[in-house]
This record gives structure tokens, C-alpha cells and sequence, in this order.
């Protein structure tokens, strides 16, 4: 599968293309296998905890900086 990714820039508008890919690859189920095992916080406690502080912090930042654009 290909990874996607588009940038736009601030107060840009996606194109209804990229919001109809976007769309129909919500649809689609998340499968996880032996190289890509799904992250919960029973099957790897230390792991999980990490990448939910990751999270706060992304969602700090992009709070900060939307802030800052006020």
C-alpha cells in the first residue's frame, strides 16, 4: 500500500479529489500484522505510554502555534 500525503499550506483548501481519496480510504479497515502490531496499552505498556505522550505533545504544539496565528 502507498503512503499518501499531501501539504497544503494555512487557510488552503484541499480539492475535492484529494477529499474524495480521503474519504474513501476512511472506509477502509486498519490491518495490523507481525511487523505492524497493533499498539495497546496490554500488549506493550511502555510503548503505548510513549506514543500517547507524543500525542499531548503534538496536540500542545499545534494548539501553541494556532495561538500564535490568532
Amino acid at each position: 500500500m502507498a503512503d499518501v500525503r499531501y501539504r497544503i499550506k494555512i487557510g488552503q483548501k484541499p480539492t475535492e479529489d484529494q477529499v474524495a481519496e480521503i474519504e474513501e480510504a476512511k472506509k477502509k479497515p486498519i490491518v495490523f500484522d507481525d511487523d505492524c502490531p497493533e499498539i495497546t496499552e496490554e500488549n506493550n505498556p511502555k510503548l503505548y505510554e510513549a506514543m500517547m505522550q507524543a500525542v499531548i505533545e503534538r496536540n500542545q504544539r499545534i494548539s501553541n502555534r494556532e495561538r500564535n496565528l490568532a
